[in-house]
């Protein structure tokens, strides 16, 4: 297959970050193969030289970091070491899987202090882990951007549909998309639930239409990511993480509950192992909060938390689901297994948020007898909180919408389903495919 680069929204951060007035070295941090690396790479061709050194592979590079962390010095050792010039405001120097080597994150700090001219990127898929480790990271002198797997926008992209994202980012419930149009993005969302946006899924399914195919690299990417549990945190032993995100994957869409988790562990052990998981990117807790004004997380309850997988596909895939069967139904109900329209509407807020800050996702709960009502996910937008709820279909009560609405006296709320854009009442109806864009 051709390696052929699918723009991603990141690609506009970097440019921004390289052409800032004040500038200092950018980690990128997120799950690993998530596309760092190949956004990097994509990005080097703005610049005259590109510097690449992954630390895992490179184990001599390592040595360069060992003395003392002078930029300058590190810079022409690095040099000699690869045979390419390191020229500030020239050269792109990238320090991959940059949690192998220690020394080369605490140097990042004098990067800024001494060379900031020079451009200078980090990534690692297990960072945060490194980051345990380190008594001086340089808070204030690293900026930070997140990544995730494609959003459903980027999915588009990759398939030439850059009208159909600008016509989304374009409609609302007074300019509603045409019907054929609207059967279209459904079909497309219905491919990208299945086989999710982990960027080389994507780009198998885009240059080979082949479901099989992206069947067998979920299973790989699975157990990629399961190998890599032995370098979370020593004697955690590997099976225990494998039941804990298996639960997570049991109880997708409801209040994660410690006694229903697979294997015999205690509330302590399944605690850190969740805590771990989060660190790697691989889960994104959702935080009941009361929600009487903002922000958000100052009322929340953390005994009552939900946790979602990081990627539809490779949810799925975890699942034991079969794809192509998902794909050959055209009842969505059967595509709905797990919760996955509750599951893709949170990562495409999360992959929505703020790059530069870790995502926070609330919802809102209340537990009475006779009067159980629950909004799926909570919002702040323009210092207002938006209540949004998920309706796999295109039908559904909204009880508990209403209900919010009137007891915390809200302007309006959004149901989010299979529906075109619309408006009843209070509530804002909200296409699947388009919910990304309310953050937006």
């Amino acid at each position: 297959m051709d390696n052929i680069y699918i723009k991603r929204k990141i690609d506009s951060d970097l440019d921004t970050w390289a052409n800032s007035w004040i500038r200092m070295p950018l980690l990128l941090r997120g799950a690993r193969q998530v596309g760092k690396t190949t956004s990097v790479r994509n990005f080097s061709q703005n610049f005259d030289n590109f510097v690449e050194i992954n630390f895992e592979k490179n184990k001599k590079a390592h040595k360069v970091f060992e003395g003392d962390l002078i930029p300058s010095e590190i810079c022409r050792n690095l040099s000699y070491l690869v045979g390419k010039p390191i020229v500030a405001g020239k050269t792109l120097l990238f320090f991959d899987e940059i949690q192998a080597c220690k020394p080369a994150i605490e140097a990042l700090r004098f990067f800024c202090e001494d060379l900031p001219e020079l451009h200078v990127i980090a990534a690692g898929s297990l960072f945060e882990f490194a980051l345990e480790e380190i008594t001086s990271f340089g808070v204030g002198r690293i900026h930070s951007l997140y990544m995730y797997p494609f959003s459903f926008s980027e999915f588009l992209e990759g398939f030439n549909e850059t009208m159909l994202v600008d016509l989304i980012e374009n409609s609302n419930e007074t300019n509603p998309i045409s019907e054929a149009v609207h059967q279209k993005l459904l079909n497309y969302l219905k491919i990208f639930l299945i086989i999710g946006g982990m960027p080389k899924v994507v780009a198998t399914y885009q240059q080979t239409n082949n479901l099989l195919e992206c069947s067998n690299i979920l299973s790989q990417l699975i157990n990629a990511l399961k190998s890599d549990f032995a370098k979370y945190r020593k004697k955690m032993p590997d099976m225990r993480l494998t039941n804990i995100l298996n639960s997570v994957a049991n109880q997708m869409g409801n209040k994660f509950v410690y006694a229903h988790a697979e294997g015999n562990f205690d509330y302590k052990q399944i605690k850190e192992c969740l805590e771990m998981l989060r660190m790697a990117g691989l889960v994104f807790p959702v935080v009941h909060t009361s929600a009487n004004g903002l922000p958000l997380g100052a009322e929340i309850n953390e005994k009552h938390m939900k946790y979602l997988f990081f990627d539809t596909g490779l949810y799925q895939n975890l699942l034991g689901l079969d794809l192509s069967d998902l794909l050959l139904s055209d009842d969505f109900s059967v595509i709905n297994k797990g919760n996955i329209a509750e599951l893709y509407v949170g990562l495409e807020l999360v992959k929505a948020s703020k790059k530069t800050l870790l995502p926070q996702l609330y919802n809102w709960v209340r537990e009475a007898k006779n009067s159980n009502a629950e909004i799926d996910y909570l919002i702040q937008n323009d210092n207002k909180i938006i209540p949004i709820e998920v309706k796999s279909g295109t039908k559904g009560s909204m009880q508990s919408m209403y209900l919010f609405i009137n007891e915390k006296q809200m302007g309006y709320g959004i149901r989010t389903s299979l529906e075109n854009f619309g408006q009843h009442e209070q509530i804002k109806t909200v296409p699947l495919y388009a919910i990304g864009n309310v953050l937006e």
